[in-house]
């Protein structure tokens, strides 16, 4: 769960938002949606921990594991593809590389043995073994070819790599889902494929996009930024539009 409470921004003279109370729970999907400059990527940052708030807290249920849409299409140029994947599961793919950096050590000592051993059980604990195998099938899913999964980001176009980062972002079922417009640069087979994937997932999704088909296909809940000020609606944007308007 995603607590917010109390939540004010204000850049100078400005204020962005305030006084924000919101709760995100298990199993819903929320479309963030307000006018240009409302501040939905900002607020996207706020939670993602990328920007501060001027007061008030935001807090996650204790142990939960949030991944973002990266999006720096250059920041992973020098690294495969599928590695890339890989790496939007920070804890795993660190206990990946701590392990293959052991088990490389000329002088393997006792204590490497007795290390290797209690990184191998984590990685068993969390599916590690199955973690290539995932990442692959995610990026076909995508409309990334087997072909290109072990050449570097950099070899990839535009629309692949916005792709591989979605993969990133997706890899490993994380407990809160951060999106910032998803649907750019796909073609309307692998959005229907992501639609699907979000209408089925079972934990905390936030997105935000321009898309209204989109937003009415996977969202449960829309969050409105308004002069400020955001609100929480049951059901997705057509309902919301609806709504909206019978309150004119």
């Amino acid at each position: 769960m995603i607590t917010v409470s109390n939540l004010s921004l204000r850049f100078g003279k400005r204020t962005l938002f305030e006084d924000v109370n919101l709760k995100f729970t298990q199993g819903n999907c929320y479309g963030v949606i307000g006018a240009n400059g409302a501040g939905k990527s900002t607020f996207m940052k706020i939670l993602a921990g990328e920007v501060d708030q001027t007061s008030g807290s935001v807090s996650f249920t204790p142990g939960e594991r949030m991944a973002v849409l990266n999006q720096n299409h250059y920041a992973f140029d020098e690294i495969t593809v599928l590695e890339t994947v890989m790496m939007g599961w920070k804890e795993l793919y660190s206990i990946m590389k701590e392990k293959d950096a052991i088990y490389m050590k000329e002088d393997f000592s006792e204590a490497d043995g007795n290390r290797a051993g209690e990184l191998e059980n984590i990685f068993a604990e969390m599916n590690g073994w199955n973690a290539e195998n995932d990442a692959a099938t995610l990026l076909s899913n995508l409309g990334i070819s087997e072909d290109k999964h072990y050449k570097l980001i950099k070899e990839l176009d535009g629309n692949e790599k916005v792709r591989a980062l979605l993969a990133q972002a997706l890899f490993g079922n994380p407990d809160i889902l951060i999106l910032d417009e998803p649907t750019n640069d796909l073609d309307i087979e692998t959005i229907g494929w992501l639609e699907n994937f979000l209408a089925d997932y079972q934990n905390i999704v936030l997105v935000v996009s321009h898309d209204r088909h989109f937003l009415d296909t996977v969202c449960t809940h829309i969050v409105d930024i308004d002069f400020s000020k955001m609100n929480i609606y049951s059901g997705n944007y057509s309902f919301w539009y609806e709504s909206s308007q019978l309150a004119l």
